[in-house]
């Protein structure tokens, strides 16, 4: 689970891409990265970081051009390294240098990367985003391909998820997987510049009033002879004809201020806080109390619901990441504790319901019910917006052995207990099929093992 951003036709496309990849940094806090082409060059910065420490004003400065694609990660394929940072850059002997960022992973990796290590092709890393980028300069370069055919052939041997946006130095792809399993939606900003992100509300901050999503199985180039739209690059290959988004993106990952897949992620989040209320006739409590930041439209859906007080009586520190998608399990202990504070005097006493998106590891809500406890809490109703998540994702979440996940570990009764709360309920996943408007549209794998894609070669 990354973050993308792609800008062509404004002279300051650095400037541009920087502010679509800040909205976007809470898709990714490791590293960050940015290409720049300015028509004869494409300039290449990418650094462990946030994207306000790496791209200061002075290094923008350094990176003139019209064209430029962005790229914050958090890390599934590949350690937490600056090789392994995106965007990926090319020189193809032919001509074209190309450089891409891609958000999602590629079930076949292995498969993919022993075939051009066969042809003589070299590696830098162990990233998706590379592979992606050395197979369509190989088909270029090898076998005569031009770069939308090379696109057409990947996505056919490509299995996985793939939301990407690739340039030369003069012409900018869009290009997605045929399940449309991560985000990406495209526009026209107001100073005429042609943008691509991995959520509206990037193109929010660009001012691109007019946008919609790159088709599933779409490829959009944009060159000096305007848009092509081609609906769906491998026409005749679908496997399925229903997409596969993932609902965990409505659930925690996007922004709530975003719009994908047909959804307002805002009332989505309400949608569930409300189907959870409905589980609970008869609970007497004071306050309902969400955790920040993604659960706090649970907490509003299911106090509007019960007709009982929100309260934000869990402060968070913006300064401090988002734990679930911290690479090391150290680093997420101690940023749980750095990340929470209560309401001083608030709790005392109280009956609380406490709303959280999802529990994962377990380690997070652990802590969080015991800080609310130690600040006078009488009782706390954990309530979370989601299934128990029982296995693993294998298409841009970190979540790669299903020994990881606590629902795999110990009983509901026992993670209960562990966490401290007096009472545990899960959103059931037909109530969660229930909050959008094409359930069958979605992948709910992570809950119930129902892989869209073959994950057989992992």
């Amino acid at each position: 689970m990354c973050g993308i951003i792609g800008i062509y036709g404004n002279p300051n496309a650095a400037g541009m891409a920087a502010l679509g990849m800040f909205a976007e940094q809470h898709r990714g806090q490791e590293s960050c990265g940015m290409a720049v082409s300015d028509g004869k060059v494409i300039r290449l910065r990418k650094k462990m970081g946030l994207v306000k420490e790496v791209f200061t004003d002075d290094k923008l400065r350094e990176m003139p051009g019209s064209l430029s694609i962005g790229h914050v990660r958090y890390p599934t394929k590949g350690s937490a390294t600056e090789f392994n940072s995106q965007p990926h850059l090319v020189e193809t002997l032919s001509g074209p240098c190309l450089a891409l960022a891609s958000n999602g992973d590629i079930v076949n990796y292995q498969e993919i990367r022993n075939y051009l290590e066969e042809k003589q092709v070299y590696f830098n890393s162990d990233n998706d985003g590379e592979l992606l980028v050395k197979f369509i300069a190989y088909k270029v370069d090898k076998e005569g391909y031009d770069i939308q055919k090379a696109i057409k052939e990947l996505m056919k041997r490509f299995r996985g998820a793939f939301s990407t946006v690739l340039i030369t130095r003069d012409e900018m792809y869009m290009f997605r997987d045929p399940y449309s399993i991560r985000p990406m939606v495209w526009g026209k900003a107001s100073n005429g510049a042609i943008v691509v992100a991995s959520e509206s509300c990037a193109l929010d901050t660009l001012f691109v009033t007019e946008r919609k999503e790159v088709p599933s199985a779409g490829i959009i180039c944009v060159s000096k002879d305007g848009i092509k739209v081609f609906e769906n690059g491998i026409k005749n290959y679908r496997v399925n004809e229903n997409q596969c988004h993932c609902i965990f993106e409505h659930i925690y990952f996007s922004r709530p201020d975003s719009h994908h897949f047909g959804e307002n992620v805002f009332e989505v989040r309400e949608k569930i806080g409300a189907c959870l209320a409905e589980m609970d006739e008869g609970l007497d409590v004071d306050y309902v109390v969400p955790v920040p930041d993604s659960s706090n439209f649970m907490g509003i859906g299911y106090a509007r619901r019960k007709n009982i007080p929100l309260s934000l009586g869990l402060i968070r520190n913006h300064y401090v990441g988002r734990t679930f998608i911290k690479p090391e399990q150290t680093i997420r202990d101690e940023s749980v504790r750095q990340k929470f504070n209560v309401l001083p005097n608030f709790f005392q006493g109280k009956k609380i319901v406490l709303i959280d998106d999802s529990i994962v590891r377990g380690t997070t809500i652990r802590k969080i019910v015991e800080l609310i406890k130690l600040a006078g809490a009488s009782e706390v109703h954990l309530r979370i917006g989601s299934p128990q998540v029982k296995f693993s994702c294998y298409y841009g979440i970190d979540t790669p052995t299903r020994e990881e996940l606590v629902a795999n570990q110990i009983s509901l009764e026992e993670i209960r207990i562990k966490s401290g709360a007096d009472t545990l309920k899960h959103l059931p996943i037909e109530a969660l099929r229930n909050c959008v408007t094409a359930p069958s549209d979605y992948c709910y794998a992570c809950f119930n093992g129902d892989y869209p894609i073959s994950i057989e070669k992992i």
